[in-house]
């Protein structure tokens, strides 16, 4: 028996079918795992806590969580501190960041020799529900040393703020009522 494109077409079509049916339909979606009621978070401001940083880190380190946090594509919305719609979303978590250490480095002295001249961030992250309740709580660091400027540890921070809380075991939202 030869088989044409005519004669093949029915044969992939119901091939096509049983795999599509078979396969979980976040696989289809293209995400990583199941598309089941999210989080929605706000990023605090940044606190310096003890340490003496300047307000370009600070801001830099805000920016920096919000753009790495929205990549993930782990929450429903990324707010922003002080946005007023927060009041009306439902299941939100609360992002707070304090600066535990900071040390400045030198970009000179990193071109120059890879044993000096490194900039070192270290944060207390923590990520509390909408009634106070702690679910996220972890001290995380960011560094820069070997080439680029002193705010790419900032951005390598942001990262990995973004990868621990997609990695970690967020529990289910409740849907909870916003607050008035």
């Amino acid at each position: 028996m030869k088989i044409t494109r005519k004669s093949a077409l029915p044969v992939l079509t119901s091939v096509t079918l049983v795999i599509c049916a078979a396969l979980p339909s976040y696989v289809l979606a293209g995400g990583t795992r199941p598309v089941a009621t999210e989080w929605s978070v706000q990023v605090d401001k940044v606190a310096p806590g003890e340490v003496n940083i300047g307000p370009a880190f600070q801001i830099a380190i805000y920016e920096d969580v919000v753009s790495e946090l929205a990549k993930t594509k782990q929450f429903k919305q990324v707010l922003r501190a002080g946005d007023r719609s927060a009041n009306s979303v439902p299941d939100l978590l609360i992002l707070k960041t304090t600066i535990k250490s900071y040390t400045e480095g030198s970009e000179t002295r990193r071109a120059v020799t890879t044993v000096s001249g490194a900039t070192k961030l270290k944060v207390q992250s923590e990520l509390y529900t909408r009634e106070g309740h702690l679910v996220f709580e972890r001290e995380l660091s960011g560094n820069v040393r070997f080439f680029g400027n002193n705010l790419r540890a900032t951005h390598n921070l942001a990262l990995n703020v973004a990868n621990a809380i997609k990695q970690s075991a967020l529990p289910e939202p409740k849907a909870s009522a916003p607050q008035q």
